[in-house]
């Protein structure tokens, strides 16, 4: 494995500018993403000769906003937009999100003012938030056909667009695991709580004094860890939200609910090989990349959202990282012990209150265009790096994490399950979760803080 070490002091060095920018990815009301969005990162180049798409040439100068609340594509969008132009003679003016404004604030103050965007990249539950009073319809477009099983619907309506599939699990870093044992690493192997186990306290026999890299953030234990409890109930959004409703009504004991069990027991394990477990919240994002990237760790529990931070640490596009699913159980047949998490996350939503017929009309066609023209199947994953929710997309994303995830959802490896929450949900009980990770809390007081939080939902 290379040496990581002059990446480990050069993203040292930049930890404390870079602190108030680790916010990463994702679906549950995140400001924005960390990464540098003016950031010139390598492509793949885009063929532009192939363009069979129809343009509506009445729809020629029209111009149209795009609210961007994912950073990491600010450039890429700018990109698009410029290509789309060029062809339609449609002009899209991307708006970024700033770092710290709540995308969700950001759209309603828009609308109080009356200029809201024509569309709006947001996290799922605030296009749930917003649809019926401010989005268009969108259940008649025709790329609704191509992402199926990743709409977002409001009483049956489809009022937003996926932009892209997230999913998450234990990272692995393959060559890592491999030079530690002396032996091929086959994640396959690994099927239950007892393997995950076994397999880390082989790494620590062999000189891997701790093998995990366990992220302190509230957004990370609150939304891409303690979210499991819902979402592995039976793997569908449908059934996230069923325990949810229970919870909330009371109906559900969380101390004898097994998923509550099976999730403690594997966060157990994982804080008990924690890299930072002398002072788990004074962890910090960066290094932890750093040290899964050095092979001072194996294993990350985050997202495919993490390849920014891997690469920044000295992580190469062909280096063998993966994913591994949360074990829930012992049991082998259990689904959750079998599938990583993966589903749409940032959507998109068309103004249906103050749009023009022509601007909603031209908004239309640039969605159209992202998932039907060849240019706009291609910038979205090699442009702005994002694993296409589209079945026609024939493209397939570079980046190891995003490539894994594209794997495991094309091989039924990954269950589509998002638990729709309240915006404060991973700040409340991501800071109960952290108690829980500091030892400052028990089992029960977390399980309480839980219910607690339901019970003033209702």
């Amino acid at each position: 494995m290379k040496s990581k070490a002059v990446a480990r002091i050069l993203a040292s060095a930049l930890t404390g500018a870079l602190a108030v920018t680790s916010l990463t990815g994702c679906t549950f009301g995140f400001a924005s993403d960390p990464d540098d969005p003016n950031e010139v990162e390598e492509e793949v180049s885009i063929d532009t000769s192939i363009d069979t798409f129809e343009y509506d040439s009445s729809l020629s100068g029209t111009s149209i906003t795009l609210l961007n609340s994912k950073a990491k594509i600010q450039t890429a969008l700018e990109e698009m937009s410029k290509i789309f132009e060029e062809k339609s003679g449609v002009h899209v003016e991307v708006m970024p999100v700033s770092d710290g404004d709540s995308p969700y604030t950001k759209v309603v103050s828009l609308y109080n003012s009356g200029t809201p965007p024509t569309l709006s990249i947001l996290d799922t539950t605030d296009v749930i938030a917003l649809a019926e009073e401010k989005a268009a319809d969108l259940s008649d477009e025709p790329w609704t056909a191509e992402a199926e099983e990743y709409l977002t619907e409001v009483n049956g309506v489809v009022y937003s667009f996926p932009l892209c599939i997230e999913g998450r699990g234990i990272i692995y870093n393959k060559a890592a695991i491999e030079e530690t044992l002396g032996e091929e690493f086959d994640p396959s192997s690994i099927r239950t709580q007892d393997d995950f186990r076994d397999l880390l306290d082989r790494l620590v026999d062999a000189g891997m004094e701790r093998p995990v890299s366990l992220a302190m953030e509230d957004w990370s234990l609150g939304a891409h860890q303690l979210q499991y409890i819902y979402e592995t109930y039976d793997g569908t959004s449908e059934g996230a939200q069923e325990v949810i409703e229970e919870i909330k009504d009371g109906k559900l004991d969380l101390k004898s609910y097994d998923r509550m069990e099976g999730f403690l027991d594997m966060f157990d394990i994982l804080k008990k090989y924690n890299v930072a477990q002398k002072d788990p919240l004074g962890a910090d994002y960066d290094e932890m990349a750093i040290d899964l990237a050095d092979g001072k760790t194996a294993f990350w529990l985050n997202g495919n959202w993490a390849w920014p931070n891997l690469e920044e640490a000295g992580a190469e596009p062909d280096d063998e990282y993966g994913f591994l699913p949360f074990f829930m159980s012992n049991d082998e047949d259990d689904f959750a012990n079998q599938q990583i998490q993966g589903s749409p996350s940032k959507q998109i939503m068309l103004d249906g209150q103050m749009a023009s017929e022509n601007e909603q009309a031209a908004a239309k066609e640039f969605l159209n265009w992202i998932v039907y023209s060849e240019i706009g199947q291609q910038m979205l994953v090699y442009t702005c790096s994002l694993i296409p929710p589209f079945h026609n997309n024939p493209y397939e994303p570079t980046d190891p994490l995003s490539r894994a995830i594209y794997e495991k959802v094309q091989s039924g490896g990954a269950f589509n399950a998002s638990a729709i929450v309240p915006n404060d949900h991973w700040s409340i009980l991501g800071g109960a979760m952290q108690k829980y990770l500091a030892d400052r809390s028990d089992r029960d007081e977390l399980i309480e803080s839980i219910e607690e939080y339901w019970a003033e939902q209702k």
